[in-house]
Formats: C-alpha cells, structure tokens, sequence
C-alpha cells in the first residue's frame, strides 16, 4: 500500500518531462534554416546569368572558340562534304593527266622518255585540232565547261573557302552555264564578227575589240546572271534587280583586263582557236563573273535569315 502510495505521487513528476518533445518546436526550425542559406549565400559569390556564360565556363575549363577545329572535332556532314570533293577533283585530275600523258600509248613502245616527253604536247594539240575539225562545237562546249567549273572553283577559294570544302552545286551551275552556252554562243559569234568586219586594215582589230566589250560582252554577262538565277530556282524580281545594279559595274570591269586580251585574240589568233585562248583568259573573268553573280545571291539569303531569327525571337518573346 506504501509502495502504490509512492508510486502515484512521483508518475505526476514524470509525465511532464515525458512528454516534452526531443526536437525543437516547428516553428524554430525555417529560421535557423535561412540562416544557414543566408550564410551560405553570402560566402558565396553570385555569377549574374547572361547570354556568353556558357562561353565564358567552357573558357574556364580550357576551351577556346578562337582555336580552328581539326578535322576530328568537324562535324561529320562537314567532313563528308569535304571527303566527297576531294575524291571528285582527284578523280577528274587524274583522269585528265593520264589522257594527256597516253595520247601515244599504242605505238610508245621501245621509245625513250625523252622521246615520250618530246611528242606528248605536239600530239595533244594535233588530238585537238582533229576534234575541232570533226565537232567544233562540242569540242569548245567542253572547253567552256571545263574552263567555268575550275573559275567557279578558284572563285570559292578566293572567297574564303578551303580548297576541299566548295559548293558543289554552285561550281556544277557555274560548269553547266560554260559547256551549254559559252561555248556554243561563243563559237557562232566569233565567226559573225569575222562577217561584220571583213576587212584587212589596222583599225579592224581595235573595232572589234570596241564591239566584243559593248555588244557581246553586255549580252553574254546578261545570259550567265540570268541563267545561274534560274538554276538557283530564283525568281524573276530577284534575277532582275541582280542583274541591275551589277550590269554596269561588272562591264567596267571587263573594259580592265579584255581589251588587252583581245588584241591578241583578234590580232594575232586565228578564228578557230580563238575560243582556246579567250578561255584561258576566262579562269581570271569567271573568278570575277562567279563572285558577283553569288555574292548578292548570297547577302540576300543571309538577311532573309536573319529576318525570320529575329521575326521567330520577337514573336517568342511576346508570348
């Protein structure tokens, strides 16, 4: 009965520290927390977001978007593109330089090298004056496009571009436009100018010169602007306002190198091979044709992009 007494008297001291609670109260607990983050915060320094920060990270980490890439770090359609080229101007290169260097393989045997080397050239030309008498005009229609491919090419490379990585399309409209029409418009005009002037004395050579840079020369850059709108699918505003502001300018510039050139042509060549010498003339005037007929195709292309970029931002913004 003692020991009941007693034991009822000290369970009223216990049960209040029973049942205070081991952790501190809720409402303690938010602010020792944001303490902490306030602290933490404060230690810690506070990188403003902007639009170059992943450019400045990856510098932090040792990347440097000035370095030029390799050809690993190219992306891979870059690098296929360029691989294709490559094994299409190699493949064309070869097969020209083994034509030109077995133009007598059937009957070199037991010939020297000296005697090889010797008749190569002579025999390649006698090979060429065959096929202008047999077919003119595919003969100077594959000249032309030979010749309008490789300007095309040089005018890439002297835009920028490395030697491996050109348009192809570009330099195949540029190629189409020499072999389907320069050669063959050319080959009837050189023989219409011979009708025109049929006279022997010294003022012929500077009037035809004088007709070849007003008459010809404004019709035939006419024929290529137009002609490599069309095969870029351009419409005929574009082609038109191109073929506009670069008419004359581009016939100025002709009046710098033709004139020259073609006191040879017409002094000096003779009418059948005319179109030989005025095509390797060409690799320097299709270098300038190529740049002004593409640069304002290309500038337009590049402001309607960035046009639509901006219009597509604006309207993301809004939104």
């Amino acid at each position: 009965m003692a020991a009941a007494t007693s034991l009822c008297c000290v369970l009223p001291v216990l049960t209040p520290n029973l049942s205070k609670p081991l952790l501190p109260p809720l409402s303690s607990r938010p602010q020792k927390r944001r303490r902490f983050i306030t602290s933490v915060a404060e230690d810690r320094e506070i990188v403003p977001v902007s639009q170059d920060r992943g450019t400045r990270l990856r510098e932090g980490e040792g990347f440097h978007p000035s370095q030029p890439h390799t050809e690993s770090e190219l992306p891979p359609r870059l690098t296929s593109s360029s691989t294709v080229n490559a094994i299409i101007v190699l493949g064309f290169g070869t097969f020209a330089v083994t034509k030109l260097l077995t133009i007598d393989h059937d009957y070199w045997h037991g010939w020297t090298l000296y005697e090889i080397l010797r008749y190569i050239p002579e025999h390649n030309w006698i090979a060429y004056e065959q096929a202008l008498k047999s077919n003119p005009v595919l003969a100077k229609m594959a000249i032309s496009g030979i010749v309008y491919s490789i300007g095309d090419w040089i005018a890439q490379c002297y835009e920028g571009k490395p030697i491996f990585e050109f348009d192809r399309a570009r330099l195949l409209r540029s190629g189409l436009a020499g072999f389907t029409l320069h050669g063959s418009l050319s080959h009837y005009y050189y023989q219409i100018c011979e009708a025109l002037f049929p006279f022997q004395e010294w003022w012929v050579v500077p009037a035809k010169v004088a007709f070849d840079q007003t008459v010809w020369s404004a019709i035939w850059n006419s024929i290529y602007f137009v002609v490599l709108g069309l095969l870029r699918f351009e419409s005929l505003t574009n082609i038109y306002g191109e073929l506009k502001s670069t008419f004359f300018p581009l016939l100025t510039a002709g009046w710098k190198l033709w004139p020259f050139a073609h006191l040879i042509t017409y002094g000096v060549v003779p009418v059948e091979q005319r179109l030989l010498w005025v095509d390797c003339v060409e690799l320097i005037w299709v270098t300038i044709l190529s740049t002004y007929s593409n640069e304002k195709s290309e500038t337009r292309i590049s402001e309607a992009a960035s046009e639509t970029r901006s219009s597509t931002s604006s309207k993301s913004s809004k939104e």
